[in-house]
């Protein structure tokens, strides 16, 4: 088996691994269950990669997250389910179905009109999906009739979120205006403050899931994805506490060895300079 540039060549080496007997074990014993975990993370990576713009590790780790496509189909293929072609397949024709604009016949539309085909035809193909899984013999997918249907539950929590509050605005359960979130977020602080002062741990963490939620809410109003501002937030924290750091080691002592009023005033001289280096 020699490295190839062809898509064939690694379906050729997932059928191999997961060939009995000869195969590996560790690749042997997976199913779509156990591989599920890898896939996320390996598309966490791929993101990683973007948000670093190292092209290198991004083109190795498109491969990561494309062996976890064919490690998928290889289980189905065994399975008598569907094979690699088939995946292929379903993605060209969703994506030549969805662009009729660009595809078909329906040509010069403006954005908000390509926006409003785009719910038609995805409306239209939820249709489609329930009739192929009733004459499958499926059951009805849980929720597939209701309004927030079709969120994953395995998204990040902030994601998934603005996600379901994104379908609800669609029948206009929202705020109009994005002040209007930001009383909301005031009223929900005011009761992680009650929660707080009563000590039950139980409403501490609804309280602070319910002022989470609506923070993810306000990001949303303003057309912010929450997962990248507080991505933002992660990495301003990392390079500022990494200035704390510096700075001590200048003085050749360790965070731990300084107090909290000493930290707090580095943190402060770290941000003024970056706002003056800015």
């Amino acid at each position: 088996m020699k490295p190839s540039r062809d898509i064939a060549g690694l379906l050729e080496i997932m059928a191999a691994l997961r060939t009995p007997g000869t195969g590996c074990p560790w690749d042997l014993e997976q199913d779509f269950a156990s591989i599920a975990p890898y896939t996320i993370e390996e598309a966490y990576e791929v993101a990683d990669a973007i948000a670093r713009g190292d092209l290198v590790d991004l083109k190795d780790e498109l491969g990561d997250l494309l062996l976890q496509v064919v490690f998928h189909t290889r289980m189905a293929q065994e399975q008598g389910s569907f094979a690699f072609p088939d995946v292929v397949e379903a993605i060209t024709t969703k994506l030549i179905r969805r662009h009729p604009h660009v595809f078909g016949e329906a040509r010069d539309l403006s954005p908000a009109e390509v926006k409003a085909l785009w719910g038609q035809i995805k409306a239209q193909e939820k249709a489609d999906k329930a009739r192929a899984r009733a004459a499958a013999g499926l059951p009805e997918q849980a929720g597939a009739k209701g309004v927030l249907t079709g969120v994953p539950t395995t998204l990040p929590s902030l994601t998934r979120a603005w996600k379901l509050q994104a379908k609800a605005s669609t029948v206009g359960f929202d705020w109009n205006d994005a002040r209007l979130v930001l009383d909301k977020i005031r009223e929900e602080t005011a009761e992680v403050d009650e929660a707080l002062a009563s000590g039950d741990k139980a409403a501490i963490k609804e309280e602070i899931g319910d002022l989470l939620f609506v923070i993810a809410n306000l990001a949303r109003h303003v057309d912010a994805d929450p997962e990248a501002c507080l991505t933002a937030a992660n990495a301003k924290f990392e390079r500022r506490f990494a200035g704390i750091e510096a700075a001590l080691d200048g003085q050749g002592r360790e965070p731990q060895q300084a107090s909290l009023e000493e930290l707090e005033a580095l943190w402060q001289q770290v941000k003024r300079a970056e706002r003056s280096a800015s």
